[in-house]
């Protein structure tokens, strides 16, 4: 990736400020129309539970007005993109992330789009929609339509587009996978529902069942390490994840007909077994054919997934439903 203090070619560029707001960060930056984020524009501040209603305010504030002073003289903003943790409300541009319950129905559209010149658009989505957009885009999912995108990190979300164009309801929260419960899993999740994917699958989720087993690694990184050495609880817990995984995504194609699912996120690298796992799950479904055809395959973004996937709201603004 070419850092922008070194691009020749910014004159006349048409950028998308992308912003993404998650549940330990918010970060934006300036994206070109091929995809790419332009790293001297980059800036991001911690978010989390603990924070106030303000002070995540500061954050947001913080990260886009540092962002926008970066925007050179000669080139074009064309749009904001924001990815947001869910809840949202597409319709009004509310959100209300699960785990920063200080926010609820929190305008944070309104909100960013005070620090941009009238007339510039601004749109919000959800994260995993957006991420979703961006593997269709310039990712693992390029020349498939049916396709749905994930995150497993701190928690896990998703998106989808069908017929080459994205579904994301009359609220802005289809595809939330995160939440779709997996039999055979009494896990609680802070939704209230029992044994929803977040709640088994998600990094700090896995980590703290391998605890309750007795390993004594606090983060998806010692967790890793100890798959990589043959632990047997380290690899019963990404073994108990990989299957929650492959059995939601075999209940979202036997209901939506899925030809790809990407999956990105942190701990989505904790080892490349974990697809294995989730693959073996979908497998299962021996007589349905039209859903162990899905190909579960890694994200084709990189680090930069969100923010591209942000901006995707902007200049893919022709697939957005």
């Amino acid at each position: 990736m070419t850092d922008s203090t070194t691009q020749p070619h910014l004159a006349g560029q048409s950028l998308a400020l992308a912003v993404d707001l998650g549940g330990t960060k918010v970060e934006a930056a300036l994206v070109t129309d091929q995809g790419v984020v332009l790293p001297a524009t980059r800036h991001r501040s911690p978010t989390g539970p603990g924070r106030t209603s303000d002070e995540l305010q500061a954050a947001v504030d913080e990260v886009v007005t540092a962002t926008l002073a970066t925007l050179p003289a000669d080139a074009v903003l064309v749009g904001v993109g924001i990815g947001s943790a869910g809840p949202v409300d597409e319709v009004h541009g509310l959100v209300s992330p699960l785990n920063m319950p200080v926010w609820r129905g929190y305008p944070l559209r309104d909100r960013v789009a005070q620090h941009v010149p009238a007339g510039v658009p601004v749109t919000l989505r959800m994260d995993g929609l957006a991420i979703t957009l961006a593997e269709h885009w310039v990712g693992a999912a390029q020349g498939s339509d049916h396709v749905m995108g994930m995150i497993v990190s701190t928690g896990v979300g998703g998106g989808l587009i069908l017929h080459g164009r994205t579904v994301s309801g009359p609220t802005g929260n289809a595809g939330h996978i995160g939440h779709v419960e997996c039999g055979g899993f009494d896990d609680p999740c802070a939704c209230g529902g029992t044994g929803c994917l977040e709640a088994v699958a998600s990094g700090p989720k896995t980590v703290a069942w391998a605890q309750r087993q007795g390993f004594a690694g606090t983060t998806g990184e010692d967790l890793a390490a100890a798959y990589e050495a043959g632990d047997e609880i380290a690899v019963g817990a990404v073994r108990r994840s990989g299957r929650a995984l492959g059995q939601a995504i075999a209940a979202a194609t036997s209901l939506v007909d899925l030809e790809v699912v990407a999956i990105g996120g942190g701990f989505s690298h904790v080892t490349p077994d974990l697809f294995e796992f989730a693959r073996q799950a979908v497998a299962e479904r021996v007589e349905f054919p039209f859903v162990t055809k899905v190909r579960i395959v890694p994200t084709g973004l990189s680090q930069d997934g969100p923010l591209i996937g942000a901006a995707a709201l902007v200049h893919r603004a022709d697939v957005l439903r």
